[in-house]
C-alpha cells in the first residue's frame, strides 16, 4: 500500500483495520485462548492435554450478579419466544376445529411467522443498535404480550393470519436482542458454556408449550382450550419487561454510544453527511460485511435446515409409520429434546478445547452416524435411544451457534447482524417439511395397518444426512475468531482515546491500540 494517510471515520476504520486487529489479538503464547491456530509447541501440548479448557467453574466465578441476572433474562427471554411459537403448532387441530378450517389452512399462520421473523430482525435490530438494548427489548415483549392477548380472541381465519403476520415481526425481534442481553457482557472464560446453554432455551420452551397445552385441556369451552392457553403465554413477557426495567444498559452499548456522541460532534456544517445514525448504519454493515453476511445465511440456512429436517415430519412418522399412540409419541418427543438440550451444554463446553469448527465438524460427524437407529429402526426403545443422541449431536451444533455467530458478526453491528442471518437462514430452511413431503413420495410403503404411505425415516436420513455434509463444507471453507473479545469495537476505542476522526496510517497498527490482555489457563 502506498505511504498516504486516509481520512476515514471509526466505521471505515473497523473494516480497514480488521486484519491489524486480527494479527494483534493472536498474540504467540502457549497459554493464550485467543489463539485461533492450533499450537504445537510442546508446552501448547501439555496446556491442551491438561483438559483444563473443560473446567467451567473459573469463568462462571468470574460472573458478578449483574452478569447472571442480563444472561438469566436473555436466556429466559429466547425460552419465552419459543413458547409463544409452538403454542400454535400444538393447537393446530383445535384452532382448525374450532374456525371450520382445514389444518393446512391453520399452518399458513405458522409459515407467516417465519416469513416476517426477518422484516422484526431488521427492525429490531437496528434499534437495538443504535438506540441500545433495553428499550427495544421491552417494546418487543409488549408485542408478544399485545399479540398472544388478540390471538386469544380471534374469531375468523383471517383474524388469526393476521394476528400471526404481526407475531412474526416481533418474534424476529427477540433473537438478536436476547442473544446481546445474554452473551456481550460476559467473561470470555465463561462464554462458551454460556452459549451452549443459550440456544437449547428454544427446545425448553416446545416442552413448555406441549406441557401447557395438557395442562390447560378442559380449562374452556370445547374446541377452545387454546384461548386460555395463549391468554396465559401473555403473560411471561410481562415478567419480562417488569425484570429489564430493573436492569442497566449494557456496558457495550453504552461504550458504543459514547463513541457516536464524540464523533458527531466533531462534525463541522460540511460534514454532517458523515453523522452516524441507524440509516448509516445499516449502509455501513451491508457496505463492508456484505460477503461475511451472505456466508452466515449459508452457513445458518445449513444450522436450520438440521433440525428443522430432522424434527419437523419426525412425529408424522412416529404415529403414521411406526404406529406409536400420542402417549408414546409425546414421550419420544420430550427424550429426544432433552438430549437437544444436554448436547448444547456439552459442546457449548466442549467448544473451549476443539475450537468452534472442529467442534461443529464433530457433531456433524457424531450426527451422521446416529441417522440409522434415529430413523430406520423401529422399536420405541430403539427410537428413543436413537433420536435421543441424534438431537445430542445436533443441538450441540447449535449450542455453538451463539457464540460463533457473535464472534463472526461486526461488533458495531451485532444485534442487526446476528439476528437477520439467523432470520433469513430460518426462513430459507422452512421449505424443508415440503422438501421432504416431495421426497416422500420416492419412497412409497405399505404401513403395518395395510394403508398405503411414505417412508419418512429414509426420506429424513438422506436429507439430514446431505445436510451434515453441507455444514461441515462450509464450516471449513468458512473463516473462525475463537474467542474474539466482545467488549472490543473500533468505535469504542478510538471514543476512549478521545480520537472521534484522526488521520489513521493503515500500513501498520497504532502505537497506542489496546487491547484486552491474553486469558491464562
Amino acid at each position: 500500500m502506498a505511504n498516504k494517510k486516509e481520512k476515514a471515520t471509526s466505521f471505515d476504520l473497523e473494516y480497514n483495520n480488521s486484519d491489524l486487529y486480527d494479527q494483534q489479538r493472536y498474540q504467540n503464547n502457549s497459554k493464550t485462548v485467543d489463539d485461533e491456530k492450533p499450537d504445537l509447541s510442546k508446552e501448547g501440548i501439555i496446556n491442551y492435554s491438561s483438559l483444563s479448557a473443560l473446567n467451567l467453574v473459573p469463568g462462571l466465578r468470574k460472573m458478578t450478579p449483574l452478569n447472571w441476572s442480563f444472561y438469566l433474562l436473555g436466556a429466559l427471554a429466547w425460552t419465552v419466544d419459543a413458547m409463544d411459537f409452538f403454542v400454535v403448532s400444538v393447537s393446530t387441530t383445535e384452532i382448525a376445529a374450532f374456525l371450520n378450517k382445514s389444518v393446512t389452512d391453520i399452518t399458513w399462520g405458522i409459515t407467516l411467522v417465519l416469513m416476517l421473523c426477518s422484516v422484526g430482525a431488521i427492525i429490531f435490530g437496528l434499534a437495538s443498535d443504535y438506540y441500545g438494548r433495553k428499550w427495544p427489548f421491552i417494546v418487543c415483549c409488549f408485542c408478544f404480550v399485545v399479540l398472544e392477548l388478540g390471538c386469544g380472541f380471534v374469531q375468523t381465519l383471517e383474524q388469526f393470519l393476521a394476528v400471526r403476520a404481526l407475531f412474526g415481526i416481533a418474534m424476529g425481534g427477540m433473537y438478536g436482542n436476547a442473544a446481546a442481553t445474554a452473551l456481550e457482557d460476559q467473561p470470555v472464560e465463561a462464554r462458551s458454556i454460556l452459549s451452549g446453554c443459550f440456544l437449547p432455551c428454544y427446545n425448553f420452551g416446545y416442552l413448555l408449550a406441549v406441557v401447557f397445552s395438557r395442562a390447560f385441556l378442559g380449562t374452556y369451552k370445547t374446541n377452545e382450550d387454546w384461548r386460555s392457553l395463549l391468554w396465559f403465554t401473555a403473560g411471561p413477557p410481562l415478567l419480562l419487561i417488569a425484570w429489564r426495567l430493573m436492569l442497566p444498559e449494557s456496558k457495550f452499548f453504552l461504550d458504543q454510544k459514547e463513541a457516536k456522541r464524540l464523533h458527531n460532534a466533531t462534525l463541522t456544517e460540511d460534514d454532517k453527511k458523515h453523522q452516524i445514525t441507524a440509516w448509516t448504519q445499516a449502509k455501513d454493515a451491508c457496505r463492508t460485511h456484505w460477503l461475511m453476511f451472505i456466508y452466515l445465511i449459508f452457513l445458518l440456512a445449513g444450522f436450520n435446515f438440521s433440525s428443522h429436517g430432522s424434527q419437523d415430519l419426525y412425529s408424522t412418522m412416529l404415529v403414521k409409520q411406526r404406529n406409536f399412540d400420542a402417549d408414546d409419541k409425546t414421550m419420544i418427543l420430550c427424550v429426544i429434546n432433552i438430549g437437544a438440550m444436554v448436547g448444547g451444554l456439552v459442546f457449548g463446553q466442549l467448544t473451549d478445547l476443539l475450537g468452534r469448527r472442529l467442534s461443529i465438524v464433530v457433531c456433524c460427524i457424531g450426527a451422521g452416524a446416529l441417522i440409522y437407529p434415529a430413523f430406520l429402526l423401529h422399536s420405541i426403545t430403539e427410537l428413543t435411544v436413537g433420536g435421543f443422541w441424534l438431537q445430542f449431536f445436533i443441538m450441540g451444533n447449535w449450542g455453538i451457534v451463539p457464540v460463533h455467530l457473535f464472534e463472526l458478526c461486526p461488533s458495531n453491528y451485532r444485534t442487526f447482524a446476528s439476528g437477520l442471518v439467523y432470520q433469513l437462514g430460518n426462513l430459507a430452511s422452512s421449505a424443508s417439511s415440503t422438501i421432504e413431503s416431495q421426497l416422500g413420495s420416492r419412497f412409497p410403503i405399505t404401513n403395518s395397518d395395510g394403508t398405503p404411505g411414505y417412508d419418512y425415516g429414509k426420506v429424513m436420513g438422506i436429507f439430514t444426512g446431505a445436510v451434515m455434509a453441507y455444514i461441515m463444507v462450509c464450516v471449513i471453507v468458512g473463516p473462525e475468531r475463537f474467542h474474539k473479545d466482545l467488549q472490543h469495537s473500533i468505535l469504542a476505542t478510538q471514543a476512549n482515546r478521545g480520537e472521534a476522526t484522526e488521520e489513521i496510517e493503515f500500513e501498520k497498527p497504532s502505537e497506542n491500540y489496546q487491547e484486552s490482555q491474553p486469558i491464562q489457563r
